[in-house]
């Protein structure tokens, strides 16, 4: 009896450590992103899976990762394996728990990916729909989700400047959804800004929105503070570059 209470001790005991390794895993996971160690930071959120198969935090930031991998490259077949492999992660995400603004964020941030890759015309109009769907859920669930705003305002900004088959997709979604604005897009995007002070690429289409409403003023704003900021993602330095450039330019 006493050999068996020992052993059910140990095993309460080592689930226990397990669930405490994982605050640990993800710290280390996102020095390695602070650090701008991409891959590693993505194996170590894999890691954190491996124990951990139902972690949101850790969900969500492999999807984040992979969609940023994807957005790098040139290649067609490694743009949509990542954009997939990113598919699946906020799928499980939102099938863990889909009550969670971070879940319903992710499925709205890949779907928006996903439109990038998809050739047939009803399927990329489906991913944009998703886009909005999932979008307003997490911001229904948490409207100060700063990355959910900054997807909304994006679907903005690229319902009223991107292509033909993004502006028909609006078209055939429910006439309860709101129509597509840039007022819209900016209200989403300073949001978004104001929640994360440090999200370089919500500055980055701001600044974009803010041209296209031809408003060179708070363009100079924005490009200003984009340009102090500090580098947190691989991406961050190319748009903070191209900001300088184009500050020089208006002032």
């Amino acid at each position: 009896m006493k050999y068996i209470v020992f052993i059910l001790i140990l095993i309460v005991g080592s689930k226990s450590v397990k669930a405490q390794d994982i605050p640990v895993l993800l710290k280390v996971a996102e020095n390695y992103e602070r650090d701008l160690k991409e891959t590693d930071a993505l194996n170590q959120y894999k890691l954190v899976l491996a124990n951990d198969p139902n972690n949101i935090r850790a969900l969500v930031k492999t999807a984040e990762i992979s969609c940023a991998i994807g957005g790098r490259t040139d290649n067609k077949n490694e743009k949509r394996l990542q954009y997939e492999t990113a598919m699946s992660f906020a799928k499980r995400a939102y099938a863990a728990d889909s009550n969670s603004a971070d879940a319903n964020y992710a499925m709205a941030m890949v779907a928006g990916k996903m439109t990038e890759i998809e050739p047939e015309t009803k399927k990329k109009i489906a991913f944009v729909i998703d886009i909005k769907t999932y979008a307003n859920r997490a911001l229904a669930i948490n409207p100060n989700h700063a990355r959910a705003n900054f997807v909304e305002g994006m679907w903005h900004y690229q319902m009223v400047t991107l292509n033909s088959v993004k502006r028909t997709a609006a078209k055939l979604m429910n006439s309860g959804l709101p129509e597509s604005s840039l007022d819209s897009a900016t209200v989403y995007l300073e949001k978004s800004r104001q929640l994360d002070p440090y999200y370089v690429l919500c500055y980055y289409y701001l600044n974009k929105a803010y041209k296209e409403d031809g408003k060179p003023t708070k363009q100079i704003e924005i490009l200003g503070k984009m340009v102090k900021l500090p580098t947190r993602t691989v991406d961050d330095a190319p748009m903070k570059a191209e900001a300088a450039k184009e500050l020089a330019e208006l002032q």
